[in-house]
């Protein structure tokens, strides 16, 4: 080993601080963005898989007519709801977390847990769509689903607020601001008018699932964008 590493006498420009001849774990571990984006993208890959095996053909021998097939089909109307809603919830939160990492230029082992205490909560979706559709017509349901992506849009900002505390983000210094400032307030806005639509439970259930993807569809399609000069990472 190189025993210059274990040298700080201020001159080698190293980022790790010796302590009493030793340099800290915690000032080595997750240093790469890259391990993380990956693990993210599986944990996405896999979420998106299991929702729509939430949705089962139906098994009937009381079937015996077209009449009768349809119906069963129809009466999984709450599934395939709950199948879509959930898929744009992934869809979204995987741009968002995607979109911070554009501009992170390393990172450290508590900005890595960040993310999988975020991820912990990506892989939980499949349980609380299946349980929203099995129990779609009631309020508890339509409430631990709102608690799930008000847990996402949780984890998302605090994440990208220690990025940015920690001076991780690689952006000009005239932008970092701006940047900043406009990821805040998109998950602050989405969490705002989440919790609109889950309340609308109250008025109805199939309402409040009706508006939440409708604020998806806004996110998800963007309606009024219009393509303007991207910010650079140096």
């Amino acid at each position: 080993m190189d025993k210059n590493l274990n040298k700080n006498d201020g001159s080698s420009g190293s980022p790790f601080r010796e302590r009493g001849g030793y340099i800290p774990y915690n000032e080595i571990a997750g240093q790469k963005t890259t391990r993380i984006e990956a693990i993210s993208d599986g944990v996405f890959a896999v979420a998106l898989t299991l929702l729509v095996l939430d949705i089962k053909v139906p098994l009937s021998e009381a079937i015996k007519t077209d009449h009768g097939l349809f119906n069963a089909f129809c009466a999984l109307t709450p599934k395939f709801l709950s199948y879509f809603l959930s898929f744009m919830t992934l869809g979204i939160f995987w741009t968002g977390h995607s979109a911070q990492y554009i501009y992170m230029e390393k990172s450290d082992r508590h900005l890595n847990w960040l993310s999988l205490f975020f991820l912990l909560f990506v892989s939980l979706l499949p349980f609380t769509t299946a349980f929203l559709s099995e129990y779609i017509t009631f309020k508890l349901a339509i409430g631990v689903y709102w608690l799930n992506i008000f847990a996402l849009g949780t984890m998302l900002y605090i994440h990208w607020t220690y990025a940015f505390n920690h001076g991780y983000i690689n952006l000009p210094k005239d932008k970092k601001q701006a940047v900043s400032l406009a990821i805040k307030r998109r998950i602050v806005i989405a969490q705002t008018l989440y919790a609109i639509g889950a309340l609308l439970c109250f008025v109805n259930n199939y309402v409040s699932v009706g508006v939440i993807i409708v604020i998806q569809l806004n996110y998800a399609i963007a309606f009024g964008f219009r393509k303007k000069k991207k910010f650079t990472a140096y």
